[in-house]
């Protein structure tokens, strides 16, 4: 869709105590990249700093009506609430009742007076649709905002999800994704009309029972289908790991954009989804490194990490995630052009203490060094020396990691001489298999090979002998 044609968007974000104005600017940035990635055009910022999110609507009176110019909103959450909607027992809603104090009434008659006039000022064509949050905010929050602005809202964990959800190939992402947004939307289906409550009866309400509170029963239901259905996937994925368990695996993890996909394909010699867009790549794809080593080092790639990403999405998202908590080694990849990288590290690190890899050994890569000049490169070298400098798109930088990861799993190799009887010829595969074979001989006694492998992989070969 053309920039010109797709929906025009408002970023919303609230600079909250402990957060600096750089990353305040930094977290908006990356909304804005996010919301990009959905198809949104972004037209607009707004802004404020407070000591907490607005308990109606998110921001203050001045900086509502700041942001209904743009949407051609009244910039005041109207007194009342629209009539369909009802409170459990029937009773409909006072005035204002279940808006956590919108506006204070004494300001709201004056407030609706400027906001009506300063929405009228904008052209049609120019306003803006859709109202982006870079927070979680409760349905009451989104609700009065909508009212106040005639527009759409998404919070961050909504953008998240749709594109998780646009962006999900396999059906184990499908079912994750379904699962993480179906909790999202449960605690914030809305009341319809005529939700009188009803008594019971056979493939009906049960007693008592609104619309509203049936259609979180059935979203309920849903999940608990999703989630039986996802255990059965889950299961085969942890019978592919449990074969792979005695495999050299390196699992490739990072901010999200940080080039894991390009890193894959370069590395593998395979042909992984890139793309210069967020969570690009949602499922695992698993490839040996090439050119293969021996022993064989398998290789995968995961879901992308984000600031703030939905707690259902990483529990949803856990059996994924595995793939990092038991591989042998995490290649941490980070985008070193992205200024804010420093703060992308931190996330990483948060999100792997959270699956149990916080002490997994891990390979820090500075990627995207071609965007640098010489100066920087070098101030990066001294600021993260145990790190590689490299970028996926050259060979050489290519070559030094697969070198280095290599040689991560050569370093506790020693050499030994392995005895194959005849008898047991079918085990020379396995060993070559397994080690790096040196030497070979044969005499009376069998087949003589000189080794060079890890004293785990030795000390097996040989109880098979």
């Amino acid at each position: 869709m053309p920039a010109d044609e797709s929906p025009r968007a408002v970023l919303l974000g609230v600079q909250l105590p402990g957060v600096d104005d750089a990353e305040h600017a930094a977290s908006l940035t990356e909304l804005g990249r996010l919301a990009k990635t959905l198809g949104l055009q972004v037209v607009a910022r707004i802004s404020q700093k407070r000591a907490a999110l607005a308990p109606a609507a998110v921001v203050g009176a001045g900086k509502l009506r700041e942001l209904a110019r743009l949407t051609g909103g009244s910039g005041v959450v109207p007194s009342g609430v629209p009539s369909h909607r009802q409170r459990r027992g029937g009773r409909p809603l006072e005035d204002g009742e279940g808006d956590d104090g919108a506006v204070e009434a004494d300001d709201r008659a004056a407030d609706e007076v400027d906001g009506a006039a300063d929405a009228a000022s904008e052209p049609p064509a120019a306003r803006a649709s859709v109202v982006v949050v870079d927070h979680e905010i409760s349905p009451s929050q989104a609700r009065n905002l909508e009212r106040a602005t005639g527009a759409e809202v998404l919070d961050r964990s909504a953008v998240i999800l749709a594109i998780f959800h646009r962006h999900a190939r396999s059906r184990e992402a499908r079912l994750q994704v379904e699962i993480a947004r179906l909790a999202y939307m449960a605690p914030r289906l809305r009341e319809g009309g005529g939700a009188d409550r009803q008594g019971g009866g056979i493939g009906g309400k049960g007693a008592g029972e609104s619309q509203i509170e049936l259609d979180r029963r059935k979203v309920r239901d849903r999940i608990a289908q999703l989630r039986r259905e996802l255990a059965a996937i889950e299961q085969d994925a942890v019978t592919r790991r449990r074969r792979r368990a005695d495999q050299a695996t390196v699992a490739i993890v990072g901010y999200t954009n940080a080039g894991k996909s390009s890193l894959m394909r370069a590395l593998t010699s395979s042909e992984p989804l890139v793309a210069d867009q967020l969570f690009a790549t949602l499922d695992t794809t698993v490839r040996a490194l090439q050119p293969e080593s021996v022993p064989r080092i398998l290789v995968s790639d995961t879901v992308g990490f984000i600031k703030k990403l939905p707690h259902d999405l990483v529990a949803s998202f856990r059996s994924t995630l595995d793939e990092a908590r038991e591989a042998s080694l995490l290649v941490h990849v980070v985008d070193a052009a992205d200024p804010d990288f420093p703060a992308q590290i931190a996330v990483t690190a948060q999100v792997l203490a959270e699956i149990g890899a916080a002490d997994q050994p891990r390979l820090l890569v500075l990627n995207k060094a071609d965007r640098l000049d010489a100066a920087r490169r070098d101030d990066l070298r001294a600021a993260y020396p145990d790190a590689l400098l490299l970028s996926a798109r050259l060979p050489d930088d290519v070559a030094a990691l697969r070198a280095r990861i290599v040689q991560f799993f050569e370093r506790d190799f020693v050499e030994a001489e392995l005895l194959i009887p005849y008898a047991r010829q079918r085990l020379v595969g396995d060993v070559h298999a397994a080690c790096r074979v040196l030497d070979e001989r044969c005499d009376d006694a069998g087949r003589h090979l000189r080794v060079r492998a890890h004293p785990a992989v030795i000390a097996r070969l040989r109880a098979a002998c």
